[in-house]
């Protein structure tokens, strides 16, 4: 599929499969101050590879929450770790990889999907729609969970572009996940350069609870807070809205605008892992 010309957050690279240390040198990075991280890889079909990064709180263990994190547009976000911690990628900009040092905690680890190595530099929404898709991140799910057995369940939480994945992963697994989040979600796959995959989209299909987080004054006409409104109403799923922010800047799917929920991504975080660990939505409105 010929790749949108369209502006969603985010963009990384990828170095290897093994884990490069756990003593954290001096200019880590901001988006991963307080983590130690490594990259956990599988193999695919025809030599393809499966690469995610696996994100945990320092002095951290025995995790029951592992919060599978699926970035935006364009998906491919090829991460490079040195001495434990994430220094380089094509997405650090992107809301959930630059604000996922807000949502690692005792209970919570973190796993950042990249897209499968022969992606080249789009992940396509046709892929992310795909059952395909769903068994490359399990794969590397059931990894992440071999090494980490105290993990119970398993949360889904995109953005933007990634709220492809989110949305249909689930549906070609139900029993895979605890439930779906949806963050500046794909509301009106109708848009000139919108992805047609999430037309008609019944989120009722996998049975499994499906929240969305959406900021009222999200500029991106694919993503509108007035489409997501309407989507929660017609399925009776959660909507958290998100106000304010500071230091928006860029066009408006940008993952700098209130899109990308600037200036709010502490608090926002806070609200999406009180729903991984409790599976309750607790405030409607941040």
């Amino acid at each position: 599929m010929r790749p949108r010309r369209v502006i969603l957050p985010c963009y990384l690279f990828f170095a290897g499969l093994t884990f490069s240390g756990t003593v954290q040198a001096q200019g880590v990075p901001a988006h991963a101050e307080g983590l130690r991280e490594e990259l956990v890889g599988v193999s695919l079909e025809n030599g393809a590879k499966q690469v995610g990064l696996l994100s945990i709180k320092i002095g951290s263990s025995g995790h029951s929450r592992l919060a599978v994190l699926l970035p935006g547009y364009p998906s491919v976000f090829r991460p490079t770790v040195e001495n434990g911690v994430m220094t380089k990628s094509r997405l650090s900009g992107n809301f959930l990889i630059r604000a996922r040092r807000h949502l690692a905690d005792d209970t919570i680890a973190l796993l950042t999907v990249d897209c499968h190595s022969e992606s080249g530099d789009y992940c396509s929404s046709s892929y992310q729609a795909s059952a395909e898709r769903q068994a490359h991140v399990q794969k590397l799910i059931n990894e992440v969970r071999s090494r980490h057995p105290s993990i119970q369940g398993v949360w889904l939480i995109g953005t933007s572009m990634g709220t492809i994945s989110s949305s249909f992963m689930p549906t070609y697994a139900p029993q895979a996940y605890l439930g779906a989040i949806h963050t500046a979600s794909i509301t009106n796959p109708y848009a000139p350069n919108s992805y047609r995959e999430l037309r008609d989209f019944d989120y009722r299909k996998s049975g499994i609870p499906q929240i969305f987080v959406h900021h009222k004054n999200d500029p991106c006409v694919l993503t509108t807070w007035s489409d997501a409104k309407k989507i929660s109403g017609k399925f009776d799923l959660p909507l958290v809205t998100v106000t304010g922010g500071s230091g928006f800047s860029g066009d408006a799917c940008n993952a700098f605008t209130e899109h990308g929920f600037r200036g709010k991504e502490q608090e926002v975080m806070a609200a999406i892992g009180k729903i991984v660990k409790t599976g309750k939505v607790e405030a409607f409105e941040i």
